[in-house]
């Protein structure tokens, strides 16, 4: 499918996909939403702990770079687990304007290792901040209460709906610590019985800039 790279509204970059009319982050806000969905109403709720987190849908590395910058805010000790099946180009990339728009530039050297590091290999970033990417597909997910976080960053119900089936919440489910939670942009009715029907309590949340509700999971 062609892609094409864009700005969003905040002024940070995605990438756009023509087929799908689907973008791999908010076209309001790439950075905007990331902040409000994964780290106002996810991370920032584990201050001055050691946890670990499951991201479905690394993509192009934002939520993990924005992450490994908070964290240090938080006092955190992060292991960090991001899946993605289909890797962003080297292109792709380099055309990302994160460290930028996150004033960032000095840690240049961690955005990059973050992409340069081998799949399928645990890497340090830091001494507090240890990354592993995993190039599977959602379904293939069989981690057992693992995780303290999920990020649930998948593309859209509208055009993926089978990402967002019983099925695979059922994965997230089990691959999570009892007490903890899952995270996504997503706020639609059908998310939330899916989610509800695998034994999950859900509570709708105010959404990032240009969405009005969000949906936070607890198992």
């Amino acid at each position: 499918m062609e892609r094409e790279i864009i700005h969003t509204q905040d002024g940070s970059t995605t990438i756009h996909i023509k087929e799908w009319n689907e973008c791999y982050h908010s076209k309001h806000g790439a950075i905007q939403e990331a902040k409000h969905v994964f780290i106002k109403n996810g991370l920032a709720l584990f201050p001055n702990q050691s946890i670990s987190i499951l991201e479905i849908g690394f993509g192009t590395g934002l939520n993990t770079f924005i992450t490994y910058l908070e964290a240090q805010k938080l006092g955190q000790t992060i292991d960090y687990v991001g899946v993605e099946a289909y890797p962003i180009s080297e292109h792709e990339l380099q055309s990302m304007n994160y460290l930028e728009e996150l004033d960032a530039l000095d840690l240049k050297d961690i955005f990059d290792k973050i992409h340069s590091t081998n799949w399928e290999e645990k890497n340090d970033l830091s001494e507090t901040f240890s990354l592993t990417k995993r190039k599977q597909f959602f379904e293939e997910i069989d981690d057992i209460e693992k995780f303290d976080l999920i990020y649930f960053d998948a593309f859209g119900y509208r055009v993926q709906p089978e990402l967002w089936s019983t099925s695979i919440f059922e994965k997230m489910y089990k691959a999570l610590k009892p007490n903890s939670l899952l995270v996504t942009y997503a706020a639609r009715g059908v998310v939330k019985r899916s989610m509800i029907e695998v034994g999950f309590t859900v509570e709708k949340l105010a959404g990032p800039p240009g969405k009005r509700e969000m949906f936070r999971a607890r198992k």
